[in-house]
């Protein structure tokens, strides 16, 4: 124990002392009411990045590529925009985009509900672990790896076809196509389904449902009068998650669907990579985000911000 008895404080204390003074310089005590907007200042910056970010590509996608010189001409035009809409393929691919996030988001849904109240609401704390665990491990393996995992499982001479095989069945085209796509994707989305459901769920107290009960209600009518409507927050931040992550996916069409079923990740990849044209890479990078942003605040308008625990100060 530190000897204070002579007056002389520990060299630890008077260190720890002109820490706080020098914090008391640059920080003064009437400057403490911007501490609140100093803490979001790392995200304001990286959304400020984004949004240069963006502004570039804006820009560069107002220059049709000069295919005598594969550079962006110096005149602004739309070439670019009605490319998107004159070439068929472009508005498949967006057609397919959409239509997996939709189909995505709600098998997810569906899916991660169920885990996220069993967890919930289990009493075992052995069947909690055990499905946290298998919850998280999912994060520890990357995209790409969990699609060629899926490769090696669904391919010709994967373990399901070997199987088949085995039992004098025909080989399955289980791979390359829209199904393993959409598959792949349910896959890695439900995890972050399920933990955004899962505060929703721990939020509403189990003495709610045996209210219900006690009332009468089945436990039909308790899910579909009380759970659904009180897990609305959980649902649509889910909804919104996976549809977005969805929509924008990049490693799942290209791997599990090889090249038969690409989202409009995978054209703006080839725009910029592969025929150098960063005028239409960014053209279909600025539509994908329009359409995407459109989409989520279409959402928001009709369940509202307050479904996420969102809301103004009452006046």
């Amino acid at each position: 124990m530190a000897d204070t008895t002579s007056g002389r404080k520990p060299v630890s204390w008077r260190m720890l002392d002109a820490v706080d003074r020098l914090v008391a310089a640059a920080w003064p005590r009437g400057a403490h009411g911007m501490n609140g907007y100093l803490f979001i200042l790392p995200a304001v910056a990286l959304v400020f990045i984004l949004i240069v970010g963006l502004g570039y590509m804006a820009d560069y996608s107002l220059h049709e590529l000069d295919l005598a010189t594969y550079r962006l001409k110096d005149e602004y035009s739309l070439a670019n925009y009605a490319a998107f809409f004159e070439r068929p393929v472009y508005l498949r691919i967006l057609g397919r985009s959409l239509l997996a996030a939709v189909i995505v988001t709600a098998v997810s849904i569906v899916l991660a509900f169920p885990y996220a109240y069993l967890m919930v609401r289990t009493q075992s704390a052995a069947i909690r672990k055990f499905l946290l665990i298998a919850l998280f491990l999912p994060f520890f393996i990357g995209q790409v790896v969990r699609a060629y995992g899926w490769l090696i499982i669904l391919g010709k001479e994967g373990f399901i076809n070997s199987m088949a095989t085995a039992l004098g069945l025909p080989p399955l085209d289980l791979i390359y196509n829209y199904p393993a796509v959409i598959f792949g994707l349910v896959q890695y989305m439900l995890p972050f389904a399920v933990l955004l459901l899962t505060p929703a769920l721990a939020a509403i107290g189990e003495e709610v449902e045996l209210a219900s009960e006690s009332l009468g209600a089945n436990w039909v009518r308790t899910f579909r009068h009380v759970l659904i409507p009180m897990a609305t927050p959980g649902l649509v931040g889910a909804s919104v998650v996976v549809f977005t992550l969805t929509l924008t996916d990049f490693a799942m069409p290209q791997i599990l669907g090889g090249g038969t079923s690409d989202f409009i990740a995978n054209a703006i990849y080839d725009s910029y990579f592969r025929i150098s044209n960063l005028g239409l890479g960014s053209a279909l990078s600025i539509i994908l985000v329009v359409i995407g942003s459109a989409l989520v605040a279409l959402i928001f308008m009709i369940a509202g911000t307050g479904t996420l625990g969102i809301s103004g100060r009452n006046k």
